[in-house]
């Protein structure tokens, strides 16, 4: 059994990102521990890269936001599965600003072995997804951290339009095949 945290990106409460966060915790939920994280949720500052958090014992950040949640619930976090709205070429701003926070030396203390991606665009572009990826595939190297899959949902831009896809399906699937 293992601890699952999912990020997800979307500011739109139940929208697309919602609804395949949702389905993949539902598919995973029989083997595993689930835990969604909504940013619509928290107020997150961006990293202004001071590196105040490198000076201290406690690695803690100066700035004054709900981020030490989001670390305290990577702290037994086995797998971490990235969802995200892709609006123009790239992760939301929330979303990107979470992870830009990971600069902090508090991520060497996370057990997360495995990594994840989900994304939902509302563009059909072969590529739409292509510059993400490779972040993801950047970061999953430098971490040493194994691929579980991604499920990428192009043409849904209405809340409710990746329903129309496979994507709820396939998000599902890759919950449920985690054991």
């Amino acid at each position: 059994m293992s601890n699952i945290v999912v990020l997800a990106g979307s500011s739109r409460v139940n929208g697309n990102t919602d609804i395949l966060a949702k389905a993949f915790a539902d598919g995973a939920k029989e083997h595993n521990t689930v835990e969604i994280i909504s940013v619509a949720k928290y107020t997150i500052h961006p990293c202004i890269g001071c590196n105040s958090c490198k000076k201290n014992a406690e690695n803690t950040c100066f700035q004054n936001d709900d981020m030490h949640i989001v670390y305290d619930r990577l702290k037994s976090a086995d797998i971490l599965v990235i969802a995200s709205p892709v609006y123009f070429y790239g992760l939301s701003a929330p979303l990107k600003a979470i992870i830009d926070r990971f600069h902090n030396p508090v991520r060497n203390s996370f057990p997360i072995k495995k990594l994840g991606l989900i994304l939902v665009g509302a563009d059909t572009l072969p590529e739409l997804f292509d510059s993400i990826i490779v972040q993801y595939e950047l970061t999953r190297k430098y971490f040493g951290l194994d691929d579980i899959g991604k499920v990428l949902v192009r043409g849904a831009e209405a809340r409710g339009d990746v329903h129309k896809t496979d994507g709820v399906r396939q998000a599902f699937a890759l919950g449920k095949n985690l054991r």
